[in-house]
């Protein structure tokens, strides 16, 4: 059956609203939009009504372009909001069997383990590693047999009054939420591919105004954490060493932003206005300033990422390297700066190409937006609880294509949760699994045809003797 899907990136410099197709887990892009970003700073909302309306014109184009009226939506979440930890849980399998259940409920202990403050809620609870009775390093438990589930995981919260806020300009927009999603999370789905995520990998999303780094060790997501830093503070610097209005210093960073490759570039002049001057208001500067002030501001981004690359303890495990996305990116010469200051093999990423992707999504700057449309089509990682309190899992789907009887007629013993809805399902009650049993007596009682005609020949005989 075909899905309509909607992924708002809301983003400190623009907001991005993408209307998808579904069929059978592929996504097929019909509508977009995009409009300034209003009443953000940071990635954290400062003016709801602001941003409410820039999110409402986003959407509205993305639906004139689409031809359709879907409200519910797919929203991401800036890394300014979150704070993360790790825990584990530990359950035992009376059955000696894994299946959702059993997994969902260890998910669950790992979190009511974990020590959360009142102030924040759960946005992502991830499995990063399982462990089945004294076997450790378990990809995917599910179908194996054993007495005792072990789980590790990292649990991503939220400022519980960030959050709402958040919730607020969704909803005043005139849109429900679907699920929340941090955008670190869903730009890495976007650009990683499985052998850099089972190598091991660091994606850092360079936007506007913050960085976001996200680890992947063997598939898992590990590591996350957050740089209030972006492309629009080179903007800012450039305005005042220029001493220009900052919308000529977004045209000197578009065009000339780059680091140069010989003395020669850094030797030409050119003319730009000054801060409130008129058309005869204008001064000449060097390449050179302009160079080095780029130079300056991105060096320090990058000397603090790779700080933070150290801090996480898994950089020995990045066999991939770092991959770099984000409006940032496009920069002439960061990759080369970058691979020097982290030492390591750097790779600049677009997002993966999907059916009907439009020219203006084809560049780094959108890879949160598609990773949207992707994580609301399946594409996310083995297990997961999400904003909503439902455990997701990439067989779900599978799962729901296979069940073509009722389970509790199969073996009404036997408790799994629907897949359509795991996280509501509950255990049975012995009165269910009586009224289940007397169904299938009921079944075995139906007579057959040549049943039928016997018994009334031998109802005939006795009357007749």
């Amino acid at each position: 059956m075909e899905q309509i899907l909607l992924g708002i990136d809301i983003g400190s410099t623009k907001i991005c609203a993408i209307i998808a197709t579904c069929k059978d887990g592929i996504p097929h892009i019909i509508g977009t939009g995009f409009h300034k970003s209003q009443g953000l700073k940071k990635g954290s909302i400062t003016n709801i009504e602001q941003a409410s309306r820039a999110i409402k014109d986003a959407v509205n184009d993305a639906r004139r372009v689409a031809g359709t009226n879907i409200n519910k939506a797919v929203i991401s979440i800036s890394g300014a909001y979150t704070k993360s930890t790790d825990s584990s849980g530990i359950v035992n399998i009376p059955n000696n069997e894994i299946g959702v259940k059993e997994i969902n409920r260890v998910i669950q202990t790992a979190l009511y383990n974990a020590s959360i403050p009142n102030e924040y809620e759960v946005v992502h609870i991830l499995p990063y590693n399982f462990k089945l009775d004294d076997q450790d390093f378990i990809d995917d438990p599910m179908g194996m047999s054993g007495s005792r589930l072990e789980v590790s995981v990292r649990i991503i919260t939220a400022q519980r009054s960030s959050l709402g806020n958040l919730k607020k300009a969704i909803k005043t927009a005139g849109i429900d939420i679907e699920n929340i999603v941090l955008s670190s999370y869903a730009s890495s789905i976007a650009v990683l591919s499985e052998d850099e995520k089972n190598l091991g990998v660091a994606c850092i999303d360079m936007g506007g105004s913050t960085c976001e780094l996200m680890i992947h060790v063997g598939n898992s997501l590990r590591y996350n954490n957050f740089l209030g830093v972006g492309s629009n503070h080179i903007t800012n610097d450039l305005a005042m060493a220029l001493h220009t209005p900052q919308s000529i210093a977004e045209q000197v960073k578009i065009q000339y932003g780059s680091f140069p490759k010989t003395s020669e570039d850094t030797e030409n002049l050119i003319e730009i206005p000054s801060i409130g001057g008129n058309d005869s208001g204008k001064h000449q500067v060097s390449l050179a300033a302009v160079h080095n002030v780029v130079y300056a501001r991105v060096e320090e981004t990058l000397m603090i990422l790779a700080k933070s690359l150290e801090n996480s303890n898994l950089k020995d495990q990045l066999g991939s390297g770092v991959v770099l996305t984000g409006g940032m990116v496009q920069l002439d010469g960061i990759r080369d700066l970058a691979a020097a200051l982290f030492n390591a093999p750097v790779r600049l990423a677009k997002p993966i190409e999907i059916g009907g992707l439009f020219t203006d999504l084809k560049g780094p700057e959108c890879s949160t937006a598609i990773g949207l449309i992707l994580y609301a089509s399946g594409k996310f990682t083995n297990y997961e609880i999400d904003s909503e309190k439902r455990i997701r899992y990439r067989n779900e789907k599978l799962e729901e294509d296979t069940a073509q009887f009722p389970k509790s007629i199969i073996n009404p013993l036997q408790d799994k949760p629907s897949s359509a809805n795991p996280v509501n399902s509950v255990p049975k009650s012995a009165a269910d699994i009586k009224q289940d049993l007397s169904d299938i007596t009921e079944i075995k009682r139906i007579p057959t045809k040549n049943s039928n005609f016997f018994g009334q020949l031998w109802q005939k005989l006795t009357q007749m003797f």
